[in-house]
């Protein structure tokens, strides 16, 4: 049996972090929609070509090109007994154009598909966003007011400064989160009706969440 799972949740949710963790667990490949359009772009495939001209130029790659990596990576041999799918879709439309991709990949095998929404109330997302540092060096993120940094203002991987980034405040926050949720309403209504969403509460601590995602594999 293959396990496709999909992960969805606004920015700041946690779903990276979680996801990482169970892709070491569980063996499944972490398919992140970053990654791929990266990795395209350094294998120079046909699509990672046209994908290039427009990262270069600082646009975003368009919808077509995308499933194109998408398909490309998910058909790879380490995808073969299922995969866990980070970034894509992020709207009913998207979602349209995985179900092809996933029908043409998946062609006479028994596939579990779940899609799991990490459900975490805005005034949450907002406060994550204006507690959260990354380092300068390294790129770790850390949010300083639930972690205990050992040294103020540095990071504890590589000791290199920690910075907050131009966007991280409360009005840029509220006004992306306001934005995400508007846009994937109707892609988590969509999964909701047809069975395959498992929504997971993503408001606790790191190993209080990982739990309810173990969880939800399981329903």
């Amino acid at each position: 049996m293959k396990t496709e799972l999909i992960m969805v949740g606004p920015p700041a949710s946690g779903k990276g972090t979680q996801t990482k963790k169970l892709a070491a667990d569980t063996g499944l490949k972490h398919v992140d929609t970053g990654s791929m359009l990266r990795e395209a772009v350094a294998n120079c495939t046909e699509a990672g070509k046209i994908a290039k001209q427009y990262m270069d130029k600082g646009q975003l790659v368009p919808v077509d090109i995308v499933a194109k990596i998408i398909k490309e990576r998910l058909s790879k041999d380490d995808c073969k007994n299922g995969f866990i799918l980070d970034g894509f879709p992020r709207s009913p439309e998207q979602a349209k154009i995985l179900d092809k991709i996933l029908e043409e990949i998946d062609c006479n095998e028994q596939v579990t598909l779940k899609v799991i929404y990490f459900d975490i109330p805005m005034n949450n997302l907002v406060e994550r966003i204006v507690n959260r540092r990354s380092c300068s060096s390294c790129g770790a993120i850390f949010n300083i007011k639930t972690m205990t940094l050992k040294n103020v203002g540095k990071c504890d991987i590589c000791n290199g400064e920690l910075i907050q980034r131009a966007d991280d405040n409360e009005e840029t926050a509220k006004s992306r989160f306001n934005t995400y949720f508007e846009q994937t309403a109707p892609l988590i209504d969509m999964y909701e009706k047809r069975g395959n969403l498992v929504k997971i509460n993503a408001t606790g601590t790191i190993d209080e969440v990982y739990e309810n995602l173990k969880a939800a594999i399981k329903q």
